[in-house]
């Protein structure tokens, strides 16, 4: 005889709101060599952090030639790939960090309807 387990109801997925979340940013730049397109990726980061963050972040700069196995353990695919590990939820930004608005509104730096075209 097979006992029926009651089932509660199925909680919702509610993504947080694009604000800026409170406490320190983490972020991780897995970038590849010394490439132009690196030292670009790695200054506009570092504008980010000083600008818009205000120096309230921790950048850790992984070369992926240099770390390989860090670049496994973050399944790392393409470069440049900026992670923000911290405030949750982490997210990734694969590719041309030159786009702001798109990097600001995946960090969940400011909400997607504040963006001007």
């Amino acid at each position: 005889m097979k006992i029926k387990k009651k089932r509660g109801p199925t909680p919702t997925l509610v993504k947080p709101p694009a604000h800026r979340p409170k406490g320190k940013y983490v972020l991780r730049l897995f970038v590849a060599g010394a490439t132009t397109r690196s030292r670009q990726a790695v200054l506009r980061v570092r504008q980010l952090c000083e600008t818009e963050l205000k120096n309230n972040c921790t950048l850790e700069v992984i070369d992926i030639y240099q770390q390989p196995a860090l670049a496994r353990k973050n399944q790392i695919v393409a470069t440049p790939t900026l992670i923000k590990e911290l405030p949750p939820p982490a997210c990734r930004f694969i590719g041309n960090l030159m786009n702001t608005a798109g990097l600001f509104v995946e960090l969940d730096l400011i909400p997607p309807d504040k963006i001007a075209v």
